[in-house]
């Protein structure tokens, strides 16, 4: 009795010429990455490949790339914090070394310059960043990289890219290949690493692909039926290791690409559903000039609370609900005329505080200085500013050292028109 087997297979190496009827040997291996120290500051294809250079590297090891995720008892809670060096982000939606935050937003509002930035402040932090575009223009990918050259930062970063070009088994393997080089620097090196993944649409897209081509059945909008355990055993690599381990840990930031809105489409859901927390950007705000446009309403950090620092729990701990009754205010202040004086107050400090959380991209803050502007509003200080003065006054206060800052700022606050300018 003659048996008729159809076996579906990929190809993860373009360079590999196949066609129909040729012949291929299974060697019962699992696929892996070949990491070393020559990954730092390099850009990478989907098998963890320089693309610089194809010539072999010594001192390189194998790392499998689906790798089974850490147990229940190799894991700690997460304690450390992880600053990402924006002031709306480590006041209101605190991250931990860790923790798994989804970034989620429409088109064009900011959601990779959050990743950028987050990566750039870990400059002086000890923590190893990753990068993973899944399919980006190759010209957009190459501008990042040279943004990272121009900060010096790139000694402490990596970058394994995926382009629009690649095929859809390399845009779906990517990502499973940049947790494998995480892992690496998590178990290896015993330390903290942080990936931006963006973004995880385009990488269901590619599963999508792939599924539908090996005939495998479709499930709701044509999507697998196992994408929830694609996305699940992805992100469940990122953890905090115990000390037996050594106490690396891996900090995840998977981007999600919404349309108009709608935060409760499929693949959204699922990974809302998989990670501790989302930081979900408004375009409205992004519109109006409020950047990064953060929706403190609908952002959430369900673990990251625990590793702030005390001193930024201190001053920014009702920060998230003087916005959100700002927000109430402003709405409600539309249809009154007559407003008494603690709401007009209210407005004032709520249109203070927006202000104060505006940045630009590319200019992450230390910790310290957060600290040091979001305890200035406690005081008198800042109601003296005109609006279009608070971001000179951040600036100011960056650049500066907060001793001759705030001695400065005694010697000419007596009068208005010297504090114009001052800060002009």
């Amino acid at each position: 009795m003659s048996l008729s087997l159809i076996v579906g297979g990929l190809v993860l190496n373009s360079s590999f010429k196949m066609s129909l009827g040729s012949k291929v040997t299974g060697l019962a291996k699992l696929p892996c990455v070949v990491i070393g120290d020559y990954v730092i500051g390099s850009i990478l294809d989907a098998l963890g490949q320089s693309v610089f250079s194809s010539d072999l590297i010594a001192g390189v090891s194998p790392w499998v790339v689906e790798a089974t995720a850490p147990g229940i008892v190799d894991r700690l809670s997460v304690y450390e914090p992880l600053q990402t060096g924006l002031v709306s982000v480590d006041s209101m939606v605190p991250i931990g070394r860790g923790q798994r935050e989804l970034i989620v937003g429409d088109r064009q509002v900011g959601k990779t310059s959050i990743g950028i930035d987050s990566i750039l402040n870990q400059r002086f932090e000890q923590v190893y960043a990753l990068y993973q575009p899944v399919g980006q223009k190759a010209s957009s990918i190459l501008q990042v990289f040279l943004s990272f050259v121009c900060r010096d930062s790139v000694f402490y970063i990596s970058m394994l890219v995926a382009t629009a070009s690649s095929s859809a088994v390399s845009q779906f393997m990517s990502v499973y290949s940049g947790c494998s080089l995480g892992e690496y620097f998590m178990f290896v090196r015993e330390s903290a690493v942080f990936i931006t993944m963006d973004d995880l649409a385009q990488h269901a897209m590619a599963c999508r692909e792939i599924y539908l081509l090996l005939r495998r059945p479709p499930g709701r909008e044509a999507y697998p039926g196992e994408i929830f355990f694609v996305h699940s055993r992805l992100l469940e690599r990122s953890s905090k290791l115990s000390f037996t381990l050594g106490g690396g840990s891996i900090t995840a930031f998977p981007v999600i690409e919404t349309l108009a809105s709608d935060v409760s489409s499929y693949i959204t859901t699922n990974v809302i559903s998989i990670t501790d927390g989302q930081i979900f950007l408004s375009q409205e705000l992004f519109i109006s000039g409020q950047r990064p446009s953060v929706d403190v309403g609908l952002s959430v950090s369900r673990v990251g609370s625990a590793a702030q620092w005390k001193g930024m729990k201190l001053v920014a701990g009702s920060f998230k609900l003087e916005l959100a009754q700002y927000v109430e205010l402003q709405a409600f202040s539309q249809f009154s005329i007559d407003l008494g004086s603690e709401t007009t107050s209210r407005l004032d400090r709520g249109i203070l505080l927006v202000e104060l959380l505006k940045q630009n991209n590319g200019s992450p803050m230390l910790l310290s200085t957060q600290v040091g502007i979001l305890s200035l509003t406690s005081g008198d200080w800042l109601k003296r500013l005109l609006l279009n003065l608070v971001l000179n006054f951040a600036s100011l206060y960056k650049s500066i050292p907060c001793y001759v800052f705030l001695f400065l700022l005694n010697r000419v606050i007596g009068s208005s028109i010297y504090l114009y300018m001052f800060l002009c």
